[in-house]
């Protein structure tokens, strides 16, 4: 204090503004950092964006039935053992031959969560076992795509995108690509009668890409 009554503050020693929280600052910041890395990285992986813009064609011939070496088919003969020829006749003439595979029901895909569309068919092989044929496919690619036989009606618009996992379904397997002339076999001891239609179904999120019904052919 002065001779006449002021009173002079004293200067201290010089400070860092914030000196103490910075180093606190900095470690949030780097654990928001690796949060949102692992957020982002997590949602890539899920979502995979970029199969949107992947197009996979595969084209396989229309399905036959399998033969042995000897050239004969897995149907089952007169004798009723599979992969055997019938006796031949009494006059000596060959066993008929199996008949052709056959559509026995189809349906034209429509469109649901992606534009898609190509034509559905059940095909019944000489061997009596049954064959999903989608021919001129043409739909987006995704994360987890199945082919699915189901029981569920078809419906146009966002009310038939999520109805097919509803009632009785069965999966023939992955898709194998988004584009192109494909078979699914049906697995033994599954009765197509009691499907009515097939969807392409993104498993992951539980939506139909695009569903055609079945009916007889």
């Amino acid at each position: 204090m002065t001779g006449d009554g002021t009173e002079v503050r004293g200067r201290g020693a010089p400070t860092v503004a914030g000196t103490g929280r910075n180093p606190l600052r900095r470690r949030l910041f780097a654990a928001g950092l690796v949060a949102l890395t692992l957020v982002l990285g997590a949602g890539v992986y899920w979502f995979q964006p970029w199969k949107l813009w992947q197009d996979d064609t595969v084209n396989e011939a229309f399905p036959t039935v399998p033969t042995d070496a000897a050239g004969r088919t897995g149907a089952a003969g007169e004798s009723g053992r599979t992969g055997g020829s019938a006796a031949p006749s009494a006059t000596g003439d060959a066993a008929a031959p199996a008949t052709a595979p056959e559509a026995v029901a189809e349906g034209a895909l429509i469109s649901h969560e992606h534009a898609t569309s190509g034509t559905a068919r059940l095909i019944r092989l000489p061997d009596g076992s049954h064959t999903l044929r989608l021919e001129g496919l043409d739909t987006s690619n995704g994360p987890d795509l199945r082919v699915w036989l189901t029981d569920a009606p078809v419906k146009e618009g966002t009310a038939g995108w999520r109805v097919f996992d509803d009632g009785k379904h069965v999966s023939l397997g992955k898709l194998k690509g988004n584009k192109g002339d494909q078979n699914y076999p049906v697995p033994p001891g599954v009765d197509p009668a009691d499907y009515s239609s097939v969807t392409i179904w993104c498993d992951r999120f539980d939506v139909s890409f695009g569903a055609a019904p079945l009916r007889a052919a």
